[in-house]
């Protein structure tokens, strides 16, 4: 049966209305498909967060890593209008080699890792930037969402890869901690993401 009819007509009757609706929603189906199908064939590909990835932060006289990431990176080269980033990292994580410190990293005077439990990073444009590229979006961070751009490089080698990117963040801005002369406002960060093309 036909999926609309809107009023008989004597030159042609009801009967063939039906076939050419139905035949019409066959049409409309199929073009639906095709378009799914280029569009999937026009996204970037995405690609697995290896196990050996690196965090590393550092400001004054504290330093130390982040432990866990997991995100989706879709990421074209050729095509950076589709590539996206969409990580995060665990603030319960923190490590800085000092068992007491990162207590108290993880304590409500600093990044309250209880009630914010995760650092979030989400792209709304990549871009090509000298050698490298440059990431803009949005960080989340001790329940602060902040526009920041991230500069880093990309380094391809059949289904394998390396992100790098070096940037900084001010602790005044999310509200971590308090000024002090053993921790910089400027805390920079050193992120190395090994990959695998899915």
């Amino acid at each position: 049966m036909g999926y609309l009819i809107l009023y008989p007509t004597p030159s042609y009757g009801v009967g063939y209305l039906l076939t050419y609706n139905k035949n019409h929603m066959k049409k409309a189906l199929l073009l639906a498909a095709f378009a799914c199908a280029q569009l999937s064939a026009w996204a970037a590909p995405t690609w697995q967060i290896g196990p050996k990835y690196n965090i590393t932060f550092s400001g004054g006289e504290v330093g130390g890593i982040f432990k866990t990431l997991k995100g989706t990176i879709a990421f074209d080269e050729a095509d950076l209008n589709t590539s996206s980033f969409m990580v995060s990292v665990a603030v319960a994580s923190i490590n800085t080699g000092n068992a007491l410190m990162n207590k108290h990293a993880k304590s409500a005077d600093w990044f309250d890792a209880a009630k914010y439990p995760e650092i979030k990073f989400t792209t709304n444009k990549i871009v090509k930037s000298g050698t490298g590229y440059q990431a803009t979006g949005t960080l989340e961070l001790h329940g602060i969402k902040q526009e920041v751009s991230i500069p880093f490089t990309f380094k391809a080698a059949g289904k394998t890869a390396m992100f790098n990117g070096t940037f900084e963040i001010s602790r005044t801005t999310f509200q971590i901690g308090k000024p002090s002369g053993e921790v910089s406002d400027k805390i920079k960060l050193v992120i190395a993401v090994p990959v695998t093309k899915n």
